[in-house]
């Protein structure tokens, strides 16, 4: 059996605030095999980013990652100093941030940025370099743009240049936080089929966080689906999106619309998600929960319920 690239072990993340202690991340563990393309998906608010910024060593105060072990091809990244960290970070894993208009520094050229992050991992001939990432996701005239600004590109333009920044060291793991943020859906396919060919012509893991179950369907092998901070569904993409054992996945598939029987009504999820501050002591779904009975107020594990797949509910 392969060894994963990358495991996260109970990984518990938890920001202090004026009135109590957020617990955005509470007991994720998960894996990532090499080559592989997991989907990370829930509701804004249910921890998918945090726990990868964690991975990034990307939690500061009032924010600190409490218990738990995040391993990255054998090596343990909690307690990693800042160092270490700034050799790993870029060379052999890379996030994309939701945001490409925010995220590129607008008083630089793009082409400053993504050769300063060539030259920080000593890659030679980070100019040549620079124009070969650029030309491979797909912006024109690569060599004359490397001048140009961040606000001289398109909203999809600056999210491929956010793509070559990431894959300019060739890492061995993308974690592309919500890559389709703001764009059309025309762009947000241009975007996702760049990151899966690169993928494939690489060789590199993914782990896509996204809203979006349809992008989960077409692009990733497996999915974990997130809420309140806890995995409640991980398997196979096609198990879950085909037969889902957890009521959160029922209710987060039941509220995309299907091209193939358009009478069918679009069904949202009643409810809020709950104060991270003061969650239920059981399943943390039961107040939204059309299925909920009294042994949901006690705390559920997760559950194997097959081969490679773990569901957070007593009706499994």
């Amino acid at each position: 059996m392969t060894e994963p690239l990358l495991e996260i072990t109970d990984l518990r993340v938890a920001f202090h605030a004026r009135h109590g202690k957020v617990r955005a991340v509470d007991g994720v563990s998960l894996t990532v095999a090499p080559g592989e393309c997991l989907g990370i998906v829930g509701e804004s608010g249910s921890g998918k980013s945090v726990t990868f910024a964690a991975v990034m060593g990307l939690i500061r105060p009032p924010g600190r990652i409490e218990a738990g072990r995040i391993r990255f091809a054998g090596r343990d990244l909690v307690g990693l100093d800042a160092a270490s960290y700034r050799q790993l970070r870029g060379r052999d894993i890379a996030m994309t941030l939701q945001d490409a208009q925010t995220s590129l520094n607008p008083a630089l050229t793009v082409g400053t940025q993504i050769i300063e992050v060539l030259a920080a991992h000593g890659e030679g001939n980070a100019r040549a370099r620079a124009v070969e990432m650029m030309t491979m996701v797909g912006i024109p005239a690569a060599e004359r743009r490397l001048g140009d600004y961040p606000h001289q590109f398109s909203g999809g333009m600056r999210q491929r240049m956010m793509v070559a920044i990431a894959l300019s060291c060739r890492p061995k793991l993308l974690i592309a936080d919500e890559p389709t943020t703001a764009l059309d859906v025309t762009i947000q396919a241009q975007v996702l089929e760049l990151i899966a060919s690169i993928r494939a012509k690489l060789g590199m893991s993914v782990v896509l966080i996204t809203h979006d179950l349809g992008v989960v369907a077409d692009y990733c092998d497996r999915v974990a689906v997130m809420y309140a901070g806890q995995i409640v569904e991980a398997g196979r993409t096609a198990d879950i999106i085909g037969s889902p054992r957890h009521p959160y996945t029922e209710g987060l598939l039941a509220s995309v619309p299907d091209l193939h029987n358009l009478d069918r009504p679009i069904r949202p999820i009643e409810g809020q998600v709950p104060d991270l501050i003061d969650l239920p002591p059981g399943c943390r779904f039961l107040p939204r929960c059309p299925k909920a009975r009294p042994d949901c107020a006690k705390p559920v594990p997760m559950r194997a319920v097959g081969e490679g797949r773990n569901v957070r509910c007593v009706l499994t």
